[in-house]
């Protein structure tokens, strides 16, 4: 038997820059998905997803289109042999602790736990860990219909213990960014509204930054000039001054990590916060009023993570903040790895 866990993640800054050539700061928690995968002698998969106690089963030769769940093994298994990797027959099962639509990525730690696992039943070498998270995002765009970037997956794969990752989606660049919290506390609190890609207005994000980059000719929103930027029409302008403002961002929230200044990172991101609402317009009223609680329990800062649309909130909070009751502290954890 083959067991392969993919962890969830969370984006400290740099939200909906991933997919617009910009940056991020996630890191990998110890929450995820596990895979376990038991080869067969004959080409079919047979997968059943034990949280929702709903099974599948398709032929390897090729997969039909599916919703759901099943998007997802059904994606995996094929990107994965049309990347030249020999998937077997199997019989999968799998289990998580990451809330599906919090916002912690549930999708790419299924995505990546079911890669590891397929590709050591097959008996393979592991490909390029940024070469598989491309193949994951693949499984994203064309199984599930979300248009995510590389971010969830990245951090997934690449994750470090203690460390967020710096990522810039150009160079797919990773640097490693210590992430001591001396004492204080990293949180997430679910707002209640379940968050979908494919659902959500997340795809009509993606349709307005393509249309930035048409209007000012250039391939990433990142790469525009702020003032030709303030001279689209609305909401582009927004869109894209959110793009390039959050990039500031999440290079001052590195300095303010490496120099120890906890406040600061707060600051960063409360400002990520009310650009994501007022400029990107993802944010939806149960997400607000869970900033507002974290806020009033003393919270440095608060901000959604994910896609917005629903989700989970993300709080730093001094140490002798009053943590909320339903909060769940969150830290950088290791990779995704076969158990």
């Amino acid at each position: 038997m083959i067991r392969a866990f993919g962890p969830g993640r969370v984006n400290l800054i740099g939200e909906h820059t991933d997919y617009n050539g910009g940056l991020a700061l996630p890191f990998a928690i110890d929450r995820g998905v596990t895979v376990e995968a038991e080869p067969l002698h004959e080409p079919v998969i047979r997968a059943e997803a034990l949280d929702l106690g709903e099974r599948d089963e398709f032929p390897l030769a090729d997969p039909p289109a599916a919703d759901g769940w099943r998007a997802f093994v059904r994606g995996v298994a094929a990107e994965l042999r049309a990347a030249g990797i020999d998937v077997p027959g199997a019989r999968l099962a799998f289990r998580g602790d990451v809330p599906r639509g919090s916002g912690l990525s549930s999708s790419a730690a299924l995505e990546t736990a079911l890669c590891l696992a397929l590709i050591a039943a097959a008996g393979a070498d592991e490909p390029d860990r940024t070469d598989l998270a491309k193949l994951c995002s693949r499984v994203e765009n064309h199984w599930v219909g979300a248009e995510t970037g590389l971010l969830d997956q990245l951090a997934s794969l690449h994750g470090r213990e203690h460390h967020a990752l710096r990522i810039d989606f150009v160079t797919l660049a990773l640097d490693p960014v210590p992430l001591d919290l001396a004492g204080w506390h990293l949180v997430t609190v679910e707002s209640g509204a379940e968050h979908t890609h494919a659902g959500s207005g997340y795809n009509e994000r993606r349709a307005e930054c393509r249309a930035v980059c048409e209007a000012l000719g250039i391939e990433h929103v990142s790469q525009a000039d702020a003032e030709a930027a303030a001279g689209l029409p609305e909401p582009l302008d927004r869109r894209a001054r959110h793009v390039l403002t959050e990039n500031g961002r999440v290079d001052a929230t590195v300095a303010a990590l490496r120099g120890g200044d906890l406040e600061e990172v707060g600051r960063l991101l409360e400002a990520s916060h009310a650009s994501l609402r007022d400029d990107y317009e993802a944010s939806v009223p149960a997400v607000e009023r869970t900033v507002a609680a974290l806020n009033d329990a003393g919270a440095a800062g608060a901000r959604m993570v994910g896609g917005g649309f629903g989700g989970s909130v993300l709080g730093l909070l001094p140490p002798d903040a009053r943590v909320p009751a339903d909060a769940v502290a969150v830290a950088p954890g290791p990779p995704a790895r076969v158990l």
